[in-house]
């Protein structure tokens, strides 16, 4: 390896950066839903005190700012070389200069895969960014540790707070992640996911329960991930009916194809080697306007290629 993660970590902690903050427990739930537009509670992650949250869409002058949002499933940090190689997937990750990161495949000291690896926590510290964590798998590991495997949001933005959901489907467990961004004036939901590869049936239900999750129309969200099915697929009709797809949306587009390939423009991000499928996306709301989407070069670090939006997020000016 030629930098190591370890040194990574040296040169953020040397520049100020802000840490990490986990995300505790379901801090909106059911309960804290307010049908009337009345704001909601949440955790705040670094003082575990609750705040209030104000969710609605952009009023007569709204707020907007400029979000970079990065989603990638990482293959636990395995290349197309085979190696577990954490260093090389955080100097994919730093290279994009994102605001938002959205990670799958993310291992939490699983197995010898990923050498027992703490990843979330590792490239966090690495990148300066705060961490909200979301396993699907959960399991008793070693000592004190737990084995688990799932879904990560790093951010540069301050994180208000997040919850985890388990989606319904048969095979490896499910979930999705959803996490309140704070910005200036507002609040961006961001909800990153994995569904099945098993099959179109249980994604069906997947999607059907995390679009479920962005079913209110006042609040600008967006929604990430592997979803193991083309965008147009029948079994995410369920997405379509409150969201957009930020690649067909954006003003300018990008990705790996040779510019005069068939496929040139298309965002297929996998797999990385000769990418042919478009199952790695964005989804946004109304209120969130996609600038720019680009599939990044993965540089070997995942079985996937990364890909990248540039938002413009409008949020009701604060009280």
């Amino acid at each position: 390896m030629e930098t190591s993660l370890e040194s990574l970590c040296v040169v953020k902690a040397a520049s100020g950066s802000r840490g990490i903050h986990g995300v505790a427990g379901p801090a909106l739930g059911d309960a804290d839903r307010a049908d009337d537009g009345r704001p909601h509670t949440w955790m705040h992650v670094e003082t575990g005190t609750l705040v209030v949250v104000n969710i609605s869409v952009p009023g007569p002058n709204p707020v907007s700012r400029a979000v970079r949002l990065v989603t990638f499933n990482t293959h636990h940090g395995v290349g197309g070389d085979g190696r577990h190689d954490l260093a090389r997937l955080a100097q994919v990750l730093q290279a994009a200069d994102a605001d938002v990161i959205c990670l799958q495949e993310v291992d939490r000291h699983f197995g010898d895969r990923s050498e027992h690896a703490d990843q979330a926590l590792l490239l966090s510290r690495a990148l300066g960014m705060e961490l909200a964590w979301g396993p699907s798998i959960d399991e008793p590991g070693r000592g004190s540790e737990r084995r688990q495997y799932g879904n990560a949001v790093l951010s540069r933005l301050p994180l208000l707070g997040s919850d985890l959901h388990r989606l319904p489907g048969r095979g490896e467990p499910r979930t999705a992640l959803r996490t309140g961004v704070e910005l200036a004036g507002g609040v961006l939901w961001v909800t990153t996911t994995h569904l099945s590869s098993r099959s179109a049936d249980d994604r069906a239900g997947q999607a059907a329960a995390v679009a479920e999750l962005h079913a209110d129309p006042r609040a600008a969200a967006v929604l990430v991930g592997d979803l193991n099915a083309d965008a147009t697929a029948p079994e995410l009709a369920p997405l379509r009916a409150h969201l957009r797809d930020a690649w067909e949306t954006a003003a300018d587009r990008s990705d790996q194809a040779w510019r005069f390939s068939l496929h040139a423009r298309q965002g297929l991000t996998h797999p990385a080697r000769r990418p042919r499928m478009r199952i790695d996306q964005v989804w946004v709301s109304a209120g969130v306007t996609v600038t720019g989407a680009r599939v990044l070069d993965g540089a070997g670090a995942s079985d996937h290629h990364p890909l990248l939006v540039d938002l413009e997020v409008s949020t009701a000016p604060a009280a």
